[in-house]
C-alpha cells in the first residue's frame, strides 16, 4: 500500500485526474496535497482577505471534483482547469454580493505609515512592499487583480492565463500592462526616497 502512495505522488495531475474518475479516493488527497495551498493562497487574495471564505471557497472546490471528476477532461492542463474553475466561483461571488468591499485603500497605506515613526517612512522592506502591493490590487477589478495573481503569484504563462480566464493573450498581456503601470504609479507615492511637492 506504501509503494502505491508513492507510485501515485510521482504521477502527473492529469493522471491523478484519471485516477479521480476510476474511483481512487488516494488520488484527490495527492492533487489536494498539491494545490491546496496555491488555492487557499488565491483565494485569500481574490476574496479581500477573508479566511473563512476562502477556506470554505477551497473546501467547495475540492468537493465539487470529487462530486463531478468527469468535468475535467484528462487532455487538458489540470492545473489551468483547477485556476479556471477557481475563478469561476471567485465570479460568481462577485455576482452574488453586486459590489466588493474594498477594506483597505492605497491612501489608507501612507496614512498607517506615517503615524508611525519617522524612521518607519525610510524603512521598506521586501515583506511590508509586498503587502503595499496585495493591498493596492483589492482596488482593482476582478479580472485584472486575477490577471496579475495568475501571472506573478502562480507562474502561469500569458496563455494559460487567458485559458483560465476565458479571454484573448492579447487582453491578458494588456491587463498585466495596465496593471503594473497602475501599481508602479500607486507605489511610487509611498517610497519615502520620493519628496512631495507642496
Amino acid at each position: 500500500m506504501r509503494l502505491f502512495k508513492r507510485d501515485l505522488s510521482k504521477m502527473s495531475d492529469e493522471s491523478l485526474m484519471g485516477c479521480v474518475q476510476d474511483g481512487n479516493v488516494e488520488a484527490i488527497d495527492n492533487l489536494y496535497n498539491r494545490y491546496s495551498s496555491r488555492l487557499l493562497h488565491y483565494f485569500h487574495r481574490m476574496l479581500n482577505r477573508d479566511d473563512e471564505r476562502a477556506q470554505d471557497f477551497l473546501h467547495d472546490l475540492f468537493v465539487k471534483i470529487v462530486d463531478r471528476p468527469t468535468a475535467f477532461d484528462t487532455k487538458q492542463s489540470f492545473c489551468t482547469w483547477i485556476f479556471t474553475v477557481a475563478n469561476n466561483m471567485c465570479k460568481n461571488e462577485y455576482r452574488r454580493l453586486e459590489v466588493r468591499s474594498r477594506e483597505t485603500t492605497v491612501e489608507q497605506i501612507r496614512m498607517d505609515r506615517h503615524t508611525g515613526s519617522v524612521d518607519i517612512d525610510f524603512d521598506l522592506d521586501a515583506k511590508a512592499f509586498k503587502q503595499a502591493v496585495m493591498d493596492a490590487l483589492e482596488e482593482l477589478e476582478p479580472s485584472h487583480r486575477s490577471t496579475f495573481l495568475l501571472r506573478y503569484q502562480e507562474d502561469l504563462t500569458i496563455r494559460e492565463i487567458s485559458d483560465v480566464l476565458g479571454c484573448a493573450e492579447g487582453t491578458t498581456k494588456s491587463r498585466l500592462h495596465y496593471v503594473t503601470k497602475r501599481l508602479s504609479k500607486q507605489l511610487q507615492e509611498m517610497n519615502p526616497f520620493v519628496k512631495e511637492t507642496i
